[in-house]
């Protein structure tokens, strides 16, 4: 059985482990989530699970997804996600999945959005270095020649130059569970994931 959650990322700190090592931790509030609506191969063409996650009063959810969630008869949830599967069998609509799926000491993938970082330029977004810093240098953090002469005439396509840097999906693969917390549904996983605290994630695990 594939587990899917979704959390919310709490933030930073460290944990000690029994040699006195400090492990830097990532805790998340991971679910519970609900199995909203299941797809399978023979009418939707493939096999996946939609779950809902945060649950909130029904006059925050738009008309198309209030009428999603009566159509299931399920609560109404802040977030919808789909995740595919390879079969359907462990599943049921309005089943809940909370962090008790996990195990301590697997393995997960976590996704989320990055922290924007706005418009950047070489240095930052490429690791571009300077020019000479010294005295009558007109060349400090300039992005230097972009193309040839007449041949080919143009820039050519995906030149590294300065521009839009970060708030892109991220996927940091292969985070080991350090521990979990049942009774508050936190999951504390060993070094970062993207965003910044109260960032949406997905965690899938391996």
């Amino acid at each position: 059985m594939s587990t899917h959650l979704l959390g919310t990322k709490i933030g930073m700190t460290q944990v000690f482990n029994s040699d006195g090592l400090a492990i830097p931790v990532t805790i998340i509030k991971t679910g519970p989530c609900t199995v909203v609506q299941l797809k399978n191969l023979e009418t939707d063409g493939y096999n996946s699970i939609q779950i809902g996650y945060h649950e909130v009063p029904a006059k925050y959810i738009s008309k198309p997804n209030l009428g999603h969630y009566k159509k299931f008869g399920v609560n109404t949830f802040k977030y919808l996600k789909e995740f595919r599967v390879d079969s359907l069998d462990d599943f049921n609509v309005g089943q809940e999945i909370n962090v008790n799926a996990l195990e301590k000491g697997k393995l997960v993938n976590v996704s989320g959005i990055s922290i924007g970082k706005g418009f950047s330029g070489n240095q930052k977004r490429h690791n571009f270095r300077i020019g000479p810093m010294t005295h009558g240098s007109k060349n400090h953090r300039a992005p230097g020649s972009i193309g040839a002469g007449t041949y080919p005439g143009k820039v050519i396509k995906g030149k590294k130059m300065a521009g839009r840097l970060g708030g892109g999906q991220v996927t940091i693969k292969k985070l080991p569970i350090i521990n979990i917390n049942a009774e508050q549904n936190l999951l504390i996983i060993k070094g970062s994931v993207p965003g910044k605290p109260g960032n949406l994630l997905q965690i899938t695990a391996i």
